[in-house]
């Protein structure tokens, strides 16, 4: 809603250019001659004379008729806080026409119109699915409007933003799992450890993490660490250090690496930790969030089952 002031300033503006340019019209209309003439108004330019003749009446009539259109808009759509007479159904109730009420009637008309279609792919499992061309590209519109910013356009993601094209999943892969993750979101931590193995303790436990995917290393800091990753961390991440899909805790003998692989982002991890948020796209979605879903989940879990 506008204050007062912008009300009163937008009103002014627009109301006082429509009565102004009828204003002018009047105003230049009465010195004009009513029939044509041979006369010249005395202004020459390179031989060309201007003759002192009234305006077409047809120019005339336009320009009229643009005032009338004005006020016949105004009152259609409305001026600042003053609603127009238009409505659109929005919700199965009729309200006020605005911008965002125009467009959300536009996205509803076109979610009932497309629910039968949603209603066939939902009824087919994900595994089906993705042979199912038009339902993949359908998943993948949907995420590059609704996912690309995180994970890329290619959904091969960035730093702290998962790959979803490979085979390494936090919280499962399987069809159910996506399904889960999109519509529920998920919320990953890794406390800061600096207070508890202290300084020494996080530059050898980066040389350990480093040693079990098989990076350059320091086997006498890695062995030194071993006991403190089974005391501290394989509660999360597994006395293999293989990851737990049930908390979302990594992989660590793998080559991927959410935030980096290299000692100093390692350390950084160790240090100050980590917070990942998936936000839950249920309600984002909108109408037909679950079928949007359904198609989603069948374009992410096609990534890494070509």
């Amino acid at each position: 809603m506008l204050t007062t002031f912008w009300q009163l300033w937008i009103s002014a503006i627009v109301l006082g250019s429509i009565i102004g340019c009828g204003v002018l019209i009047m105003y230049t209309s009465k010195g004009m001659r009513k029939e044509e003439t041979t006369q010249t108004t005395g202004h020459d330019y390179d031989g060309i004379e201007e003759i002192d003749n009234p305006l077409p009446r047809w120019w005339v009539f336009m320009f009229w008729g643009t005032i009338v259109f004005g006020f016949g808009y105004l009152a259609s759509y409305g001026l600042g806080n003053f609603k127009g007479f238009l409505t659109v159904t929005v919700d199965g109730q009729e309200v006020n026409w605005t911008s965002q009420n125009q467009w959300k009637a536009e996205v509803q008309a076109f979610e009932k119109e497309i629910a039968p279609l949603y209603a066939k792919y939902s009824a087919t499992p994900i595994e089906e699915l993705i042979k199912n061309q038009d339902a993949v590209q359908t998943g993948q519109r949907l995420f590059k409007s609704n996912c690309s910013v995180c994970h890329g356009s290619t959904a091969k993601g960035a730093q702290g933003f998962p790959n979803l094209t490979d085979s390494d999943w936090l919280y499962g892969g399987e069809p159910a799992q996506i399904v889960q993750t999109i519509t529920n979101g998920r919320q990953g931590a890794m406390p800061a450890w600096e207070a508890i193995l202290g300084d020494e303790g996080i530059k050898n436990m980066v040389q350990y993490v480093r040693s079990l995917s098989g990076l350059e290393h320091d086997k006498a800091a890695a062995d030194a660490a071993a006991p403190l990753f089974l005391q501290n961390c394989a509660m999360c991440h597994g006395a293999d250090a293989k990851g737990n899909i049930m908390v979302g805790s990594a992989n660590l003998t793998d080559n991927i690496w959410l935030y980096g692989g290299s000692s100093k982002q390692i350390e950084f991890t160790l240090r100050h930790g980590r917070a990942g948020k998936m936000p839950a796209h249920k309600e984002i979605l909108g109408d037909n969030a679950d079928a949007k879903i359904h198609l989603l989940a069948t374009y992410v879990y096609s990534l890494s089952h070509k």
